[in-house]
């Protein structure tokens, strides 16, 4: 299956959560539902990325962090001066020697010219914890109903389930978003994933994981519900030295009706650097 029939599904189910999106939000009640955060009363909010991290992760009050740039090699975004790539710290107590090693080959290529891999620009799927950054100004929307929560980053788009109240399957195929779980606690929707393959990378930085990478975030709404919160904690063993933790903030904004944003299906288009390739399937998977 191509890459442009799965844009074409995707933007087909964009479509039908649109004119569903109040049947959704109405189904069904909850004991607890007076507490229960409403990350999407309509179809018009959507939480678009607080700018001041530059799409990277913001470290925890305390406790090992993720990954930053160099300080050596200090990282400016587009419009605040002169831009740069990024360029990973790779004293970081989190990161194993093989992680290190990667990371190191991917810096000394940004340092010599080349163009470094952000999965956003190469039409990849972000992954967990990669979609809590995985934005350039389109909106992430919420669906929540009684039993599952649907996530939509509006940028390609990249649709995530939480299903509700339930343990983790017994057995869980890796793929590209594993399979996420949650529950309310009080004002928070916690969410566990697991079953992540390890094709993706878990920050802007390229530092990659493992299949045992084990993420859970919490998302809340601050600032008076101007503000989403998500306070993110990774754990994987064959990756990192130790569990680490990192926050993200979503600006609330009136986005208008969701849109279709699929990516440039030329994937052959190189412009002449050596980057990875958009990813496509061979067959479909279902």
């Amino acid at each position: 299956m191509s890459k442009f029939p799965i844009m074409c599904i995707a933007a087909a189910a964009l479509c039908f959560f649109g004119a569903l999106w109040p049947a959704f939000a109405a189904e069904g009640t909850r004991p607890d539902a007076a507490s229960i955060p409403n990350f999407g009363p309509d179809p018009n909010t959507g939480w678009n990325l607080d700018r001041p991290a530059h799409d990277d992760f913001l470290p925890p009050p305390s406790g090992p962090g993720p990954v930053v740039f160099d300080k050596a090699h200090p990282y400016v975004p587009n419009g605040q001066g002169q831009s740069t790539y990024r360029v990973a710290d790779l004293t970081n107590p989190i990161l194993k020697p093989w992680v290190i090693e990667q990371m190191r080959k991917a810096n000394e290529k940004v340092l010599a010219g080349k163009i470094p891999f952000i999965a956003r620009e190469r039409c990849w799927p972000a992954g967990v914890p990669g979609l809590d950054i995985y934005n350039r100004g389109q909106p992430v929307r919420f669906i929540q109903t009684p039993k599952m929560v649907v996530i939509i980053n509006e940028l390609y788009p990249q649709i995530r389930h939480v299903y509700l109240d339930v343990p983790h399957s017994a057995h869980v195929k890796p793929s590209w978003y594993g399979e996420s779980v949650g529950h309310y606690e009080g004002d928070e929707l916690v969410v566990d994933t697991i079953g992540l393959n390890d094709r993706t990378f878990v920050d802007n930085y390229r530092t990659p994981h493992t299949e045992q990478l084990h993420v859970v975030e919490r998302f809340k709404m601050v600032d008076g519900g101007k503000t989403l919160q998500v306070f993110v904690t990774v754990d994987d063993p064959g990756a990192f030295n130790m569990p680490w933790s990192a926050i993200q903030h979503w600006r609330r904004v009136n986005s208008g009706p969701l849109e279709e944003d699929v990516c440039e299906p030329n994937h052959a288009s190189y412009h002449g650097y050596d980057v990875a390739p958009i990813p496509q399937a061979d067959q479909p998977d279902f």
